[in-house]
């Protein structure tokens, strides 16, 4: 297990000198900031609020501004969980936290840090899609990027207030069009490219003021917003074709030209866009899209552990997948991917392990309307006679590993289950679909069609299961792991932007899943997890992003000079470079002088004049 940089939280940094201290994303000794009093309470990235030291107060013009009191920043998390606990329910803790957000990070994330497990529901799904669907009527100021697909010619002026090409290191974009299950949103979207890379800085210490949110407004299909006198976006039908092709690749054009080292991540675009653009993209920039790749990469994970459990092999593999949308088939992939590089084999040849079932039935040749993605697992020999159901299916290929994102609550039945675990000793059931009341199954009911001997990991989060599973009948607590992308896509977006990779290859995904997997529990305990929990995302971080950079230089696509090649020196290397929610001494500079992180400049939020 990697050491843990600053995991006391102590509230000001340590003096010592580190021996990364030079890197450009160091994180030790003090910060440079070139504002003072109101400016520099308003600024959320320098802000401390009650935690400015009595030296700081007296330097940077505050004595006057703030109580006499000086506090440590756990008083201040005291306080503000004391405060959100107060909210009345889950959006309004939500909204809470983002008026704290815009106010002071270090308290923001620190917040968060102590409280991850409890709060994560709440800045990410499901209540993160309540604020998305009310985005227009909870609004209060503008954060993030809002790109008009009628001002094209404007992406790359917009996007250039952002700042120099050092100044941003990681794009996180979504056209609003399929967001976190509940569809077409507009120009709410931009929550979700906002969460995400608050996830980004709480799993994988992304430096949150070198972050760029976005949204591309191309109209919306949703009645109920075009018919909203307060919706915000464009109100028109959802712009498809030429026109949209034509503004989404303006964007990642503009954005590659201003900003060469950052790492485009691709959110919640409708299923056939998201295919395209990955393809398109992918063989020429550093990008990823969570929905295909991390969610492919989480599953792929959690098939590993329980393989382990089994002790099967991936070449072993039979897996059906029911709901052949972005996740399904980019879980499909993955796999596919894994077993090629396992195997020494085609990926077309990898693609006959893995069955894929959609509303018309199994995915067949015969199937009209099936997207590129999907012909890939089209079965081409003859089906006739066969049933195409899941339960057909199921009797008929006789599964080890059986994936559910199709949002059908219910649709892994007791007959379903029960055929499949005839065939196999210990069944690989994943149902994934959120949120909770879509779930295929119910872990409670497929440990007991099982008699406790399924492995299972779910979309969302359940309490343990309790059954006679034990030797001679004894009860046992069986923990059911969550299939959460946040334990991978932190790490790898991590590892992409230190090394600086060219491309985010098929064999940095393959070393990105190997990471998770070391920290599996139920590689210990087979009634723990297959996966680990977000208690401990910081840690398979920092091992996710030490497995990418060793593919990305092994294949040649890192271009950071000076990566350690010993594995303890590249995690102290790794974590040098983490942001921590710690306030860090601040130091003076004149503004004549200073950079544009000291004057505050590197975001828009808190910096520069709101728009709109």
């Amino acid at each position: 297990m990697p050491p843990q940089k600053n995991q006391d939280h102590q509230q000001q940094q340590p003096s010592e000198p580190s021996k990364f201290g030079h890197l450009p994303l160091s994180t030790s000794g003090p910060l440079e900031c070139a504002l003072k009093g109101t400016v520099l309470l308003n600024h959320p990235y320098f802000n401390k609020g009650s935690a400015f030291t009595s030296q700081e107060r007296h330097d940077f013009e505050l004595t006057g501004l703030l109580p006499q009191s000086v506090q440590t920043l756990e008083q201040q998390v005291q306080r503000a969980y004391e405060q959100y606990s107060a909210q009345p329910d889950d959006l309004a803790k939500n909204t809470f936290l983002t008026s704290m957000k815009e106010q002071n990070e270090v308290l923001y994330f620190k917040l968060l840090l102590d409280h991850l497990e409890e709060m994560f529901s709440v800045v990410y799904t499901p209540t993160e899609g309540e604020a998305i669907q009310n985005y227009s009527r909870i609004f209060r100021r503008p954060e993030g990027l809002f790109l008009n697909i009628h001002d094209i010619d404007r992406v790359h002026h917009d996007l250039s207030l952002w700042g120099t090409a050092d100044d941003v290191d990681y794009i996180v974009v979504t056209d609003g069009e399929e967001i976190l299950g509940i569809g077409d949103q507009g120009c709410g979207g931009i929550l979700i490219s906002i969460a995400k890379l608050v996830l980004m800085t709480i799993c994988a210490g992304i430096h949150p003021n070198r972050v760029l949110p976005v949204v591309l407004d191309c109209g919306t299909d949703n009645e109920t917003l075009l018919n909203d006198p307060l919706y915000l976006g464009l109100r028109e039908k959802r712009a498809r074709g030429e026109q949209y092709d034509r503004f989404v690749e303006t964007f990642i054009r503009s954005a590659r030209e201003l900003y060469p080292k950052a790492y485009i991540h691709f959110e919640d675009f409708g299923f056939q866009n998201a295919r395209q653009l990955l393809d398109r993209w992918r063989p020429e920039i550093p990008c990823f899209n969570d929905d295909v790749q991390g969610t492919g990469c989480v599953t792929l994970a959690a098939i590993f552990a329980g393989l382990h459990v089994s002790k099967q092999k991936l070449g072993d593999l039979r897996m059906v997948v029911f709901g052949a949308g972005t996740a399904g088939v980019g879980i499909a992939d993955q796999v596919r991917d894994a077993i090629a590089e396992e195997r020494g084999i085609s990926k077309e040849e990898a693609s006959r392990q893995i069955w894929l079932i959609d509303k018309p039935g199994l995915l067949t040749a015969q199937v009209e309307g099936l997207s590129d993605a999907q012909k890939t697992y089209a079965r081409s020999e003859d089906w006739s006679g066969k049933e195409t159901d899941l339960l057909g299916v199921v009797k008929e290929v006789k599964p080890n590993v059986l994936v559910g994102t199709s949002t059908v609550p219910g649709a892994f039945t007791e007959e379903i289950v029960r055929a499949m675990a005839s065939h196999v000793d210990r069944p690989i059931i994943l149902p994934l679909s959120n949120p909770t009341r879509l779930h295929e199954a119910v872990p409670a009911d497929l440990l007991s069609w099982t008699d406790g001997k399924a492995l299972v990991a779910t979309g969302s989060p359940f309490k343990p299961v309790k059954g006679p599973w034990g030797p001679d009948g004894k009860e046992v607590e069986i923990e059911v792991a969550e299939c959460n992308n946040s334990v991978v896509f932190p790490g790898i977006g991590l590892g992409g932007v230190l090394c600086r990779a060219r491309l985010v290859t098929d064999k940095m995904l393959i070393a990105a899943i190997n990471g998770v997997v070391e920290f599996g529990p139920a590689l210990k305990d087979e009634t723990a997890p297959l996966l680990p929990g977000v208690d401990m995302v910081r840690q398979v971080s920092v091992r996710v992003a030490r497995k990418v950079i060793q593919a990305a230089v092994e294949e040649g696509v890192a271009t950071e000079q000076g990566i350690p090649k010993e594995e303890s020196e590249l995690d102290e290397w790794i974590m040098e470079q983490m942001w921590d929610p710690v306030y860090r001494p601040l130091k003076y500079v004149e503004a004549h002088s200073a950079s544009r992180s000291a004057k505050g400049e590197l975001r828009v939020v808190g910096s520069l004049p709101q728009r709109g």
